[in-house]
């Protein structure tokens, strides 16, 4: 999917009339225009989008130094389907959490990742740093 135009992201965020989001609007703005993500809720969703467009280079960027991979393969052939926040927990002005389920294919059998995410706030930047997953 690198390079092929994306109108509506990914993240499947709505606007109050439950239109969905149009890419550049969303997500498009983190992921291609490096403009940071206001919050971790924004930041989650952008790392959501950018799995569903392979931008690996994105995920990396967005991962805390702390327990970023030196190397990020992407499992070929995954389709991802949806996503859905279940929550986004302030904590502190630099600390959060959301909790999230994303669903996809593989080799046609459905997969569904509840993870509840951490994430730091560092230099005016919202970093990914580790997950439970259930």
């Amino acid at each position: 999917m690198i390079g092929v135009p994306v109108s509506v992201c990914p993240c499947g965020r709505t606007d109050a009339r439950g239109k969905a989001s149009a890419f550049d609007d969303c997500c498009g703005r983190y992921l291609d225009h490096d403009t940071p993500a206001p919050d971790a809720d924004s930041l989650m969703r952008s790392r959501y989008s950018a799995f569903v467009l392979e931008r690996v280079a994105y995920l990396q960027s967005s991962w805390h130094a702390s327990t970023r991979p030196a190397d990020l393969t992407l499992e070929p052939g995954v389709k991802w389907l949806g996503l859905d926040v279940k929550r986004h927990r302030v904590i502190d002005a630099d600390h959060a959490e959301v909790e999230f389920v994303a669903r996809s294919r593989v080799a046609g059998r459905g997969q569904r990742l509840h993870e509840t995410s951490r994430f730091v706030r560092e230099g005016g930047r919202w970093f990914y740093v580790d997950g439970d997953i259930r």
